[in-house]
């Protein structure tokens, strides 16, 4: 698979929660950059002192789903906000998703089940997203899932960005209900597809990320919160070879 789609939301923790969300988009984005990938978010809500609520984007490249695939869970922050004024160090998560793009015909859509809407674009993208409505925004009736579009600079163009986060989603749930039935051997080898498990701690105070699934540790962690994930991953490949 060569295309993802990257969702990340901000968890507990309120404004801080946000700007760890927007964090760790950074972090994703450099990764990208860092790989030669494509990255274009598609849709954000950002949060009232910086960062996200919500931020979806679309990360193209042969391999991405690969190296990132194992990303989905909830990442936990232990730092002391800049809002803090006592210096107490407070714990914030965010959850990031990450789902493969799949082919129109890998997920029929009814057109009766879509209800569409058009909204002017806010953000960058020059003068054109002011004055027509371009923003798309799709909700999936029997699923109650809602998609959202603005960073192309059409219509059309937003609705088809917009309907293939939504293909993605329900491809999601189709793999979850799926894993649900099978054994847990099966289960456990493709993975639950559970956004609530704690896979990842970023310690500030101590210079230390925990990934919790692989029982790794790593030291430098702005240099990680800068785009450099190898150094994680480069670890998850000696403790799978050992």
């Amino acid at each position: 698979m060569k295309n993802i789609i990257l969702e990340i939301r901000a968890g507990t923790g309120g404004d801080e929660a946000s700007i760890f969300a927007g964090d760790l988009a950074r972090m994703y984005q450099r990764y990208a950059v860092k790989r030669g990938w494509g990255f274009m978010i598609l849709d954000e809500t950002g949060g009232s002192l910086g960062g996200y609520k919500t931020m979806v984007a679309k990360i193209t490249g042969e391999g991405s789903y690969e190296a990132l695939r194992k990303e989905s869970g909830v990442h936990r922050v232990q730092r002391v906000p800049a809002t803090e004024k006592a210096g107490r160090i407070h714990t914030s998560t965010a959850t990031v998703a990450v789902l493969p793009e799949v082919e129109p015909k890998a997920v029929e859509l009814n057109p009766n089940d879509l209800e569409v809407s058009f909204s002017r674009a806010g953000g960058p993208g020059g003068q054109n997203v002011n004055k027509v409505e371009t923003a798309v925004r799709i909700t999936h009736k029997p699923s109650g899932i809602v998609v959202s579009s603005r960073a192309e600079r059409s219509q059309h163009a937003n609705r088809e960005a917009a309907l293939g986060v939504l293909r993605a989603k329900l491809y999601d749930r189709q793999i979850e209900a799926e894993s649900k039935q099978l054994g847990a051997d099966r289960r456990a080898q493709i993975g639950t597809a559970d956004r609530s498990e704690k896979i990842r701690t970023y310690n500030f105070p101590d210079d230390r990320i925990t990934d919790h699934r692989m029982g790794v540790k790593v030291g430098n962690l702005e240099r990680v919160l800068d785009g450099d994930l190898d150094v994680l991953f480069n670890k998850f490949s000696k403790k799978t070879n050992n």
